[in-house]
């Protein structure tokens, strides 16, 4: 097998999810030789059940989605749209307070005009790629929908809907009969809707990232299956040490490995206060009921997706660490609110799952080459939004790799900004 010890790898990607799999594609596009290493798989670990959005109107980092106004009262229910383990709560502290810090006004516009190009840049690299990759017709473009019980919880949002009209995102609020048009079958409890033509969702995560994957592997991207222990660098490359102690060298790595990737950096000696949102849903089959678009019930923090592969209902927030177990109670506890919200939906035969978002206190992620270290690029720490911004990252790991300009200033997304 080439990659053995003894020969170097071009590239190592650490990581074989969807920032990992569009990296390969954009590098194996420019001619490099890459090999992805990851534990489980290709596409098997968060990238695979996500909420399936292309997000792109999504700009508003968390600090600002009256997320700090909200917490205390999310807090004080165990299942609400947002836990901490208590007992996890001293780990987090210095977390949150840098989360609270980024909710600072001065802050504000940096954070949202760093999201804002981002976002463009991940639109455009998307829709090129999937047309390069066969897979357009796994895009479905039926805008989305969110949703509010009240015309306090409506008016709040609406400094949201400011902001994001300043940086040409378009949006139509709704109300009446206008929204069960828009949604048969939603309960009265919500007055107003907000609708987003440009929100995109994709036919199921899973499937697109295997067959983005595929279309790298065409291109003579290679996997190995493997848990990396170790990194070390120098200026002429790294060394990953694999869980069996067997070594490979490679001129250039690429950490994209998601809610672990601060461990590895901090073997670079780069501490990146990087935490974990464990997100859960559950996917009922097909026929659960017909849901038009994506709803999204912003003021209980999940969504419903509907899939070619079943009907997703998801979200939440639990700032809980990788090593706790799951707690399915937050993902029953999403269904019992989706079957008051869409009476009528049939909650049985679904498939509960959990999955960790790699999450930084500003909701910017991490996109830049390791300080003082020219052969490692790091690519982590999306939250809500690897699935969104994952051809924008591709794209700016090949530029770095190539030495070449990459196309946003990416000053904001420096790993040294801590």
């Amino acid at each position: 097998m080439s990659g053995e010890s003894g020969t170097q790898i071009d590239v190592a990607i650490i990581g074989g999810g969807i920032i990992g799999i569009c990296a390969a594609a954009f590098l194996t596009e420019a001619g490099r030789k890459v090999t992805i290493f990851d534990r489980t798989g290709i596409c098997e670990e968060t990238s695979s059940g996500n909420a399936a959005a292309f997000a792109f109107s999504d700009v508003l980092p968390l600090a600002h989605k009256g997320m700090v106004r909200q917490l205390p009262k999310w807090l004080a229910d165990p299942l609400g749209p947002l836990s901490i383990p208590p007992a996890y709560l001293p780990r987090l502290l210095p977390w949150l307070i840098r989360f609270w810090r980024a909710g600072a006004p001065a802050k504000y516009e940096a954070g949202l005009a760093a999201q804002a190009g981002m976002m463009k840049l991940a639109e455009a690299e998307w829709m090129d790629l999937l047309d390069r990759s066969g897979t357009r017709s796994m895009l479905r473009e039926d805008g989305s929908l969110e949703l509010y019980e009240s015309q306090a919880e409506f008016r709040a949002s609406l400094p949201g809907w400011a902001a994001r009209a300043r940086f040409g995102i378009g949006f139509r609020h709704v109300e009446g009969d206008d929204l069960a048009t828009w949604q048969p079958g939603l309960s009265p409890r919500f007055v107003k809707g907000t609708f987003v033509p440009g929100w995109k969702t994709v036919a199921d995560p899973k499937l697109l990232g295997k067959a983005v994957w595929a279309y790298a592997q065409a291109k003579g991207a290679r996997f190995e299956m493997a848990r990396i222990d170790r990194v070390t660098a120098n200026q002429d490359g790294a060394a990953l040490t694999l869980a069996d102690g067997t070594i490979r060298q490679a001129r250039h790595l690429v950490v994209a490995a998601g809610a672990w990737s601060h461990l590895l950096a901090r073997q670079l000696g780069d501490r990146i206060p990087l935490e974990t949102e464990r997100g859960y849903n559950t996917t009922l089959p097909k026929g659960a009921f017909d849901v038009k678009r994506q709803l999204i019930f912003s003021g209980h923090g999940f969504v419903i997706t509907p899939l070619e592969t079943g009907l997703r209902v998801g979200g939440a927030v639990e700032l809980g660490g990788i090593e706790r177990p799951p707690n399915y109670a937050r993902s029953k506890a999403l269904l019992q609110k989706a079957q008051k919200f869409l009476p009528g939906l049939d909650p049985a035969g679904g498939r509960e799952w959990m999955g960790f978002r790699p999450s930084l206190p500003d909701s910017v992620p991490v996109i830049g080459r390791a300080p003082g270290v020219q052969s490692v690029v790091y690519a982590f720490g999306h939250g809500h939004l690897g699935l969104t911004q994952a051809a924008a990252t591709g794209r700016l790991i090949r530029d770095l790799v190539l030495g070449q300009t990459p196309p946003i200033d990416l000053a904001p997304f420096s790993p040294q900004r801590f």
